[in-house]
């Protein structure tokens, strides 16, 4: 175009201020607990850690209810933390059994405040008082082959078997990875995985809980699901899928070589506190995962 481009009604100028307000972006609400898996009678220290760092927070502290009628739970504040506390943790004396917890933190100016996710801490004992979670075969590895069921024990007209596998951020139910019939849970186990899983039953409650790994190698060991009173008498064995055993079968405690010849057992004639740990087998360069054997008082 040769001739200028001419402009008609022009509005009046109109001034345009941004403002970054601080507190603008949701806070983020991070709940740990320590320990995650308990030991007896053991004190739970709650952590409530929020990204933004300013003054002015209160934080409330509650017990998870489960509800087996649906996926969520609903939540009961702790003793002492009906008014919030400054301090951003909380600790749980003589806990015993498997539970969850969920913080809140709150500030008034400017009013906000964030829930976390719930979090839970595992007991691998059971307690006659609760429902128990029971596990066929009794063992905490299997392969990818093996049939697999979890069974809710108790009293309660309700059950719902739960997870948490390792790369979850969130809870699942068994129908996420088998069939629940009834109060039992048959897994699908046709590929690799490595999660904890547990009963809630209808009047509230959490079972014991169970770490199962279902691993796709040729090499497993066969160890106890749950823990093992002392005094007992153990027997870890390594198992093969597709091959018989033609050389040295080696056992680790703790990293630590403790049998290694043609024998694929491992076996403790009286179990104690010192034989709890991390024991894993070995055959032809092959490997089983790691399992943790938990050991409890007469």
């Amino acid at each position: 175009w040769s001739d200028p481009i001419k402009l008609t009604n022009v509005s009046d100028q109109l001034s345009i201020h941004v403002f970054i307000l601080k507190n603008h972006f949701p806070t983020e609400l991070l709940l740990t607990v320590s320990p995650s898996w308990l030991s007896a009678a053991a004190s739970v220290t709650l952590t409530c850690s929020v990204t933004d760092q300013s003054a002015g927070w209160r934080f409330y502290w509650y017990n998870t209810v489960p509800d087996p009628s649906n996926n969520y739970y609903s939540y009961e504040l702790l003793p002492g933390s009906s008014s919030g506390t400054e301090q951003d943790f909380y600790i749980v004396h003589g806990q015993t059994h498997t539970a969850g917890y969920m913080c809140r933190a709150e500030r008034e100016d400017p009013v906000f405040y964030s829930d976390s996710r719930p979090k839970l801490v595992w007991s691998a004992g059971q307690s006659v008082s609760i429902s128990s979670l029971t596990v066929s075969p009794d063992r905490a590895q299997h392969f990818t082959s093996d049939s697999v069921s979890l069974s809710c024990e108790g009293n309660s007209a309700e059950w719902r078997v739960k997870k948490l596998s390792t790369e979850d951020r969130y809870l699942s139910d068994c129908s996420f990875s088998g069939t629940m019939t009834g109060s039992t849970c048959k897994l699908n186990s046709s590929w690799a995985s490595e999660a904890v899983y547990w009963c809630e039953s209808g009047s509230g409650e959490f079972s014991n809980a169970v770490n199962i790994s279902v691993q796709d190698g040729d090499v497993i060991l066969l160890s106890p699901a749950r823990p093992v009173t002392e005094g007992d008498s153990v027997s870890l064995s390594c198992k093969l899928k597709s091959q018989t055993f033609t050389s040295t079968v080696f056992f680790y405690h703790n990293e630590k070589l403790i049998q290694n010849d043609s024998r694929q057992e491992f076996k403790i004639s009286a179990v104690s506190k010192s034989d709890e740990g991390f024991y894993k087998c070995q055959h032809s360069g092959q490997e089983s995962a790691k399992s943790w054997m938990s050991v409890q008082g007469e």
